[in-house]
This record gives C-alpha cells, sequence and structure tokens, in this order.
C-alpha cells in the first residue's frame, strides 16, 4: 500500500474492497485485507465488527474464507470537491472519531457512509494529506465517563417534548437535593462540557444546567413546547461565555506589549473592538452581560493586562489576585508536604 490510512480511512478501505471484489473476480480474506491495508489481521476482524456494527450487511463464508457484502448499500450520490471531502474526513477522524466532544459516535459512523461513497482516487489523496492534519479541541470529559445516561434522557426529552423531573447539585448548594421539572429547550456543548437550556419550574425561569451535576432525573408523560422566539443565540446573548448576568457592563481593559499582539489575534468576544497603541499596547473592550466569566479570564491574563473599567470588574480582579497572592506570601511547604489550606 503507497501510504499509510487513519483508522476512518482504513475502514472506508476494507469497505471497498469487499464490496468491490467480485466485479474484479477477486474475494477477500482476512489476511489478504491485512496485506493490502498494512495492518495485522486483528486490525482487520475489530474493522470488520466495527463495520457490522454500524449497519454494513458483511457475511463470512467458511467454505472460501472470503467475506461479501450482502445485499445492496444505499450510499445516495454526494458530489464533494477535495477541499470538501478532505474538511468531511478530518472532522470526521479527529473530533467525531476521537470523541474529543462526547456523545459524537453517532456522526463519524455517519460521516464514514458518507466519505465511503467518495470516488476511490479522492479518498486515496485525502488519506495522504488527512494523516498531516490534527484537530485538538479544549478537551471534554471521555465518552465512557461522561454522564451518557443523562444526555440521552435530555435528548429524549427533546425529541418527544416530554418534561423530565430532576434533582440537580449546583455548585452553590442552591435547592440541592429538591425535586424540579425541567422543560428542555436545548441541548448545548460549550468548550469542555454539555449543558441542558429548559425551564427550570423551581426557579421559574430558563435556566442552563451542566448534565454532569444532575444527581437524578426521569422523563414523565407531560407534554410542553419548547417557545417559538427561544434561540440560544438570544439565551445567552452577550454572556461572556455561556452564563448570561442580569446586566450588561462596558468593559475595558489594556494590555502589555508582551501580550498585545496574541490577544489581538484572537476573537474572544461577539462584542470586542481592539485598539492599538503607539508603544506596542493594546485596549481591548467590549460590553458583556455579567461579571462572573470574565473575571476569572482577566486574571488568568495576570499581570499582562489591567482592568480599567467598569469599576466593579476592575475591584473583583484586585481582590481575586490579593487572595491568589497571599497563598504564596508565607514560607513554601516542605519538599512532599501536603498544605492544610
Amino acid at each position: 500500500m503507497p501510504h499509510q490510512y487513519t483508522r476512518v480511512h482504513r475502514l472506508l478501505r476494507v469497505l471497498t474492497l469487499i464490496r468491490g471484489g467480485p466485479a474484479v473476480g477477486r474475494h477477500w480474506t482476512a489476511p489478504a485485507l491485512a496485506a493490502e491495508c498494512d495492518v495485522d489481521e486483528r486490525s482487520i476482524y475489530r474493522d470488520l465488527k466495527e463495520l457490522e456494527k454500524v449497519g454494513f450487511p458483511i457475511v463470512f463464508d467458511r467454505d472460501s474464507r472470503t467475506y461479501r457484502v450482502e445485499g445492496e448499500i444505499f450510499l445516495p450520490p454526494v458530489q464533494l470537491d477535495f477541499e470538501e471531502a478532505l474538511a468531511l474526513a478530518a472532522l470526521c477522524e479527529q473530533v467525531a472519531g476521537a470523541e474529543q466532544i462526547a456523545f459524537l459516535a453517532p456522526a463519524w459512523r455517519g460521516l464514514s457512509k458518507i466519505v465511503a461513497g467518495l470516488p476511490s482516487d479522492v479518498r486515496d489523496e485525502v488519506a495522504k494529506v488527512g494523516n498531516a492534519i490534527v484537530i485538538r479541541t479544549a478537551q471534554a470529559m471521555p465518552a465512557d465517563e461522561a454522564p451518557a445516561d443523562v444526555y440521552e434522557c435530555v435528548r429524549a426529552a427533546l425529541a418527544d417534548r416530554r418534561t423530565m423531573v430532576c434533582v440537580y447539585e449546583s455548585l452553590s448548594g442552591e435547592g440541592r437535593g429538591e425535586e424540579f421539572d425541567f422543560e428542555p429547550y436545548a441541548l448545548f456543548f460549550s468548550v469542555r462540557a454539555w449543558y441542558a437550556v429548559g425551564f427550570h419550574s423551581g426557579r421559574n425561569s430558563v435556566r442552563t444546567l451542566k448534565l454532569s451535576r444532575f444527581a437524578r432525573l426521569r422523563l414523565t408523560e407531560r407534554r410542553y413546547e419548547i417557545p417559538q422566539d427561544f434561540s440560544i443565540d438570544g439565551h445567552v446573548g452577550n454572556a461572556w461565555r455561556m452564563i448570561r448576568g442580569d446586566r450588561d457592563y462596558h468593559v475595558e481593559i489594556r494590555f502589555d506589549t508582551a501580550f498585545a499582539e496574541t490577544m489581538s489575534d484572537t476573537l474572544w468576544h461577539r462584542t470586542q473592538t481592539i485598539e492599538r497603541h503607539d508603544d506596542g499596547s493594546a485596549t481591548f473592550r467590549c460590553t458583556v452581560s455579567g461579571l462572573e466569566e470574565i473575571v476569572w479570564w482577566a486574571l488568568s491574563m495576570g499581570p499582562h493586562c489591567e482592568v480599567v473599567a467598569p469599576a466593579e470588574l476592575r475591584e473583583r480582579v484586585r481582590e481575586a489576585a490579593a487572595r491568589t497572592a497571599a497563598l504564596y506570601a508565607g514560607t513554601p511547604p516542605a519538599e512532599g508536604a501536603v498544605s492544610s489550606r
């Protein structure tokens, strides 16, 4: 084989070989597939099980010890150019297949079927370039540790518009152990985790709840409707990331020369503007709903930034920085010692 395939490309290669074998008078054994794909036989057996699992009707002929596809596989024609195919394969392999975002395995299976329908020369070219493309998102909880049962329950509630009865463990401890009705409007992935956005009967408002903090939940037969004017963008508004505060603040932060260039290269907020100064520093401005999330962002920049406005944000950053500095003001603990803090 002229080049090394990633696993998703190998699966497609195995499927294509088995499916196209009879047309060229060839029937594929596991050793022959392993040699063609430059892997061991155990990898081929795993690939065949994976293909069967996602619905491809692959049959083993015991007499000839070869594989065949039984019946027709319906794959509608998809007219993709090379750039589209490469982007699709990269998302399939790097994001969905690697489960960088939990619960996207079905997307990986679906995308694999689409890529399987590409012309062989396009698949081969995509495989060559695809090995050199790496996508890494912010690390989320692995799928086998993530709250899959909660995700499935919320997904089912959304599909059927069925109210859930829940118990939720908030960080603040508010309402701990209390049951409430929850009507999910959307599943929302933000940076590292999945959230459910919906109407919380206990708070009589739309809330954003982290899936991993549900202590208990069950579906009921009570139906609900999602308001026609609801949208995630409208719900989040000008929040720094995802938690919208009670009011908007006009924020101004000055960055020194060392961080100005790096800070300017990123779209941090949809309302941001950046003013560059002659000395190499820069002033960042935005309008943000609530200060809880932006406090920690400003602190993460350390001494390279200074909050100019509003005064409330400046004071909160100052207090948090002072508390942090106080942790290091005393004598460092001996090596291997555990702090009592």
